[in-house]
């Protein structure tokens, strides 16, 4: 899949909760070809901010050529981001990285904190029957109407207001859920907790990594993650989440 670098001009943006905002972009030639799981780097106008932010892809529409990216504000690349407005440009690289493969049978999907987003378009695409797993940590359930259309909803948060008290493992435990395969895309600790729990039932587990990424193509082996296997690449026990993933199998990775 060719990546490709391009203005993109920006179509809708809304501010969802205190520090998360949902931004939709058109990308000829890029949301054509994106998948679930993907994500694109975004270029600030500052010229004392070099690198490009990475940012996991919410919704795609092939149609009309539009990608929809959800994102926290955490630092002077994102506030930037935040500013910007329908009709202003931005520079984008994209598609990067592999998404999830989009398996047959009964899914569960488990998104916690801002790997939330990328779960909504793998929902809209999974055949068959989906759940999907959403942990926050009070009741600001940013994007839980989204998933209702195309998903059962399971709610767990940490100070117990909505669902579930807990975290995302012990609200499927509570709701007693079973799945033929699990998709999760959080921070390492629960994606720690999915690992364990997929390989202990035995179910084909997908998690999505998240890091700070410099390049974004794999050059500069700033985001890598330690590998059960010896990487082609760099020749030790580790991969590049930007270009080896930032979806691997779980059994793939070491947590």
């Amino acid at each position: 899949m060719a990546k490709k670098q391009m203005m993109a001009h920006i179509t809708a943006m809304t501010k969802v909760t205190t520090d998360i905002y949902s931004m939709w972009l058109r990308v000829e030639g890029i949301a054509s070809e994106a998948v679930p799981g993907q994500f694109i780097s975004l270029y600030c106008n500052n010229e004392d901010r070099l690198l490009p932010r990475p940012i996991s892809i919410c919704e795609i529409n092939r149609e009309e050529e539009l990608l929809r990216l959800v994102f926290r504000v955490v630092g002077k690349g994102t506030e930037e981001f935040s500013h910007l407005q329908p009709g202003d440009t931005i520079k984008v690289l994209g598609p990067l990285g592999n998404g999830f493969p989009l398996q047959e049978g009964k899914a569960i999907l488990i998104g916690g904190g801002i790997g939330i987003p990328p779960m909504l378009q793998l929902a809209k695409e999974l055949p068959g029957d989906v759940t999907v797993v959403l942990g926050y940590r009070d009741d600001d359930l940013f994007l839980k109407e989204d998933f209702e259309p195309y998903a059962n909803v399971v709610i767990s948060t940490e100070d117990g207001s909505v669902g579930t008290k807990g975290n995302v493992i012990d609200a499927i435990q509570e709701e007693k859920l079973e799945g033929s395969v699990v998709y999760s895309c959080g921070p390492t600790p629960m994606l720690r907790g999915v690992k364990a729990y997929g390989e202990k039932n035995g179910i084909p587990t997908y998690l999505s990594m998240e890091e700070k990424m410099a390049c974004g193509i794999g050059a500069c082996l700033a985001c890598t993650c330690q590998s059960t296997d010896v990487d082609d690449h760099s020749k030790v026990h580790n991969k590049r989440i930007c270009k080896d993933g930032p979806v691997f199998l779980s059994t793939e990775v070491t947590l």
